[in-house]
């Protein structure tokens, strides 16, 4: 029986963390669930629309899809890390992704950027 509450302890623990990593008022584990599917939702929005921006404030001369930023975003146990990958570096792209950050109200707690030719950035936001 100890080991079924121990699964029951941890469980309700990730459900706390994904609570607050989400920022959720919710105390209802269904909830919790909930609104933090809208949440990605709203990352994934804001990814899309950060895409755009990017793509409009690149030359027009440049019709290669493969300027695009890649953006991928990965769970962790205790937070994600978003990388960012472009195969040409854009003046204020690192501004505007800080900038978009900071509208999400994430925090990172590690970041490691490199834009010489091209653009990487892996941010890691926990929540401890």
């Amino acid at each position: 029986m100890g080991s079924k509450d121990q699964k029951i302890a941890l469980l309700n623990q990730h459900l706390e963390q994904l609570g607050s990593i989400t920022n959720s008022p919710s105390v209802n584990k269904a909830s919790i669930i909930v609104h933090a599917s809208k949440y990605i939702e709203e990352l994934k929005e804001r990814i899309d629309k950060l895409n755009e921006d990017v793509s409009t404030s690149q030359p027009s001369h440049v019709d290669d899809e493969n300027s695009l930023p890649l953006v991928t975003v990965e769970t962790l146990e205790k937070g994600f890390v978003i990388n960012v990958f472009s195969e040409k570096n854009c003046p204020g792209l690192l501004v505007s992704i800080l900038e978009a950050f900071e509208e999400l109200g994430l925090e990172l707690s590690d970041a490691r950027v490199s834009c010489s030719d091209s653009f990487r950035l892996e941010a890691v936001s926990e929540n401890t």
